[in-house]
């Protein structure tokens, strides 16, 4: 199969759309990406890379991969996130459709966060390339954003929603991460087009190599219980649940929370430990994916944590697929299909989301367990994601998928 992928994130960015072109490329489809320049999550153009001008490369030896330019999302403020979306955009348009002049695809996959609006340069490509139009939702909008606090007037959200449901009446293939995002976005789509696909994982065992994490780092999860949590630092997280839980275990001498990432509240998280006195809170910074493995297979614990409100309910983080893959338990704030996956594979403990208390109580029940006990629970979790995550099968299934739909598609044509 033929695939253009279009993704406003996309490698050296860390997002799960790396490993699914990899592993579709990996099992013979022909993949072409299209994205802008990386800048996520900081907001600062990564090194060897201009905001200005479009470039070719090459991923993994033979995926190639043209960036547009792009704006970067900044370090702060509204404004420049809307100019950031905006900038994709304008950008996609103007420039994806020489990047594909005369070339063929059987499908067009637009691997869809935050922004929604990322489908609008792809709209335009079926057009011109007569494609499949595939977009694999991992987002609900308008519903995240009121969640998050970007927007909150009621009008523009109502104005929000129907532009999501133009950008969908164009749309071939709805894929939704969860089967809970099934009826949000048959609100705003015909529900045949909704289909569960649920986010993958690549099982990477532990490199070899020596590993990259400072000493001082690797002291600290070997020589401590520690909990980690890897990935975005942001409002959706709820890092205060984090901050509240290092306070309140304070009394276990021997209990770390690490946490491994950068983003938007970091600063705050910084201020916090410093004006707590908060030593059994690490911030570790970011590392590369391919560290994870090293962090996961010393850590005692995982740790997911979400904010409280109905459309975060709705999601599974993508770290949780990582999480189960690294066979390690789990201990959870969140509510809805998250905290289901998790006590379903009977990985973990959860609590509710924003329940600093629980989440406490949670990792206190975990240190006083066995170690045969934490590794039961890690071990459950590994096989359930062998079952419903693991990367090589789920590539599969989405070309079975793609086949069906567009065989379906044709039928109804005829």
């Amino acid at each position: 199969m033929k695939v253009l992928v279009v993704s406003q994130y996309f490698w050296p960015e860390s997002f799960i759309i790396n490993d699914l072109v990899k592993t579709l490329s990996a099992q013979g489809h022909v993949v072409k990406v299209l994205t802008g320049k990386p800048n996520y999550p900081d907001g600062v153009v990564f090194n060897g890379y201009s905001a200005s001008g479009a470039q070719e490369e090459k991923f993994e030896s033979s995926v190639s991969v043209f960036r547009a330019p792009l704006r970067p999302r900044g370090t702060s403020g509204a404004k420049n996130l809307v100019l950031n979306y905006l900038s994709f955009i304008w950008n996609g348009l103007k420039h994806y459709p020489r990047a594909v002049k005369g070339e063929a695809y059987d499908a067009i996959f637009v691997f869809a966060p935050s922004p929604i609006t990322s489908v609008i340069p792809a709209i335009y490509l079926k057009w011109k390339l007569k494609s499949h139009l595939v977009v694999w939702v991992q987002d609900l909008w308008p519903e995240s954003l009121s969640a998050t606090g970007f927007i909150k007037n009621k009008a523009i959200l109502r104005v929000v929603g129907w532009l999501v449901k133009g950008i969908y009446a164009f749309v071939d293939t709805l894929l939704v991460q969860s089967r809970a995002f099934r009826d949000p976005v048959a609100r705003y789509a015909n529900p045949g087009k909704v289909v569960y696909y649920p986010n993958s994982y690549q099982d990477v065992p532990p490199s070899v190599e020596e590993t990259r994490i400072p000493a001082p780092l690797l002291a600290e999860l070997d020589n401590h219980f520690c909990l980690v949590f890897a990935g975005n630092l942001g409002t959706a997280q709820s890092v205060e649940t984090l901050v509240e839980v290092a306070d309140k275990l304070r009394h276990l001498s021997q209990v770390r929370i690490v946490l491994v990432g950068s983003g938007s509240m970091l600063s705050w998280i910084e201020s916090q430990k410093k004006s707590r006195g908060l030593d059994n809170l690490i911030l570790a910074g970011r590392f590369a994916a391919t560290e994870m493995p090293h962090f996961f297979s010393r850590a005692q614990g995982l740790l997911v944590t979400l904010k409280q409100d109905e459309a975060f309910s709705y999601t599974i983080p993508s770290k949780v697929q990582a999480y189960l893959a690294a066979g390690r338990p789990i201990v959870a704030a969140l509510d809805g299909e998250g905290a289901r996956v998790i006590l379903e594979a009977g990985a973990g403990l959860t609590t509710a989301a924003q329940d600093a208390e629980g989440m406490a109580n949670c990792i206190e029940q975990l240190f006083r367990m066995t170690s045969d006990e934490r590794e039961s629970l890690g071990q459950a979790g590994r096989a359930y994601y062998l079952e419903h995550f693991e990367m090589e099968r789920q590539s599969q299934r989405l070309v079975e998928i793609l086949s069906s739909r567009i065989n379906e598609l044709k039928g109804i044509s005829k």
